[in-house]
């Protein structure tokens, strides 16, 4: 049977070394391998190994869910956006495009029906090359709004977004409160 990995990370090495450098003063003699494991874990912070590996095992389930963010596609819509979260320009590329209009998703009310030009307003807020018929279209055509087939009431389709559009939505919010 394999052992499983159990990581160990901490913010900062001084404090840790200080308390595993302690520890070690303390004992007079060279520690058996589980008193060195509990030392190393008491100075990260965990009770003692036992409490450190049922930690990393929680820790395991709880992510066990979660798919991974590909930052490199962040980054890259990122790019899009300016200092105050607003997008500067349409992108070429279809993933970034998609991305980009999850964060334009999040700036609109859940569960409130709009009309087409409170839909303007707030894409107009929120967007610096002055097209938000392409917005408009392209947030309908992905189901992240819908709207009667006349024009009129618009209504934003709650769902969850995508790991990469989370962190898009976070960023941009960000900066968008920032002063």
């Amino acid at each position: 049977m394999s052992k499983e990995k159990t990581p160990l990370a901490v913010a900062d090495i001084t404090p840790f070394a200080r308390a595993l450098s302690k520890q070690l003063h303390a004992k007079q003699k060279v520690p058996s391998h589980l008193a060195l494991l509990n030392m190393l874990a008491r100075s990260a912070g965990f009770r003692n190994y036992q409490h450190l590996r049922a930690s990393q095992a929680a820790k395991r389930r709880l992510d066990a869910g979660v798919t991974a963010v590909d930052f490199k596609r962040v980054e890259k819509t990122l790019q899009q956006f300016d200092q105050l979260g607003c997008l500067i320009r349409w992108p070429s590329k279809r993933y970034v495009q998609e991305l980009c209009l999850w964060g334009l998703w999040s700036r609109f009310p859940r569960n409130e029906v709009l009309q087409e030009p409170d839909v303007n307003a707030i894409l107009n807020l929120s967007h610096r090359f002055d097209d938000p018929a392409i917005l408009r279209r392209n947030l309908i055509a992905m189901k992240l709004m819908q709207r009667n087939p006349d024009g009129s009431d618009y209504l934003r389709i709650e769902q969850a977004p995508p790991p990469e559009a989370i962190v898009i939505i976070r960023e941009i919010t960000a900066r968008a409160s920032t002063p």
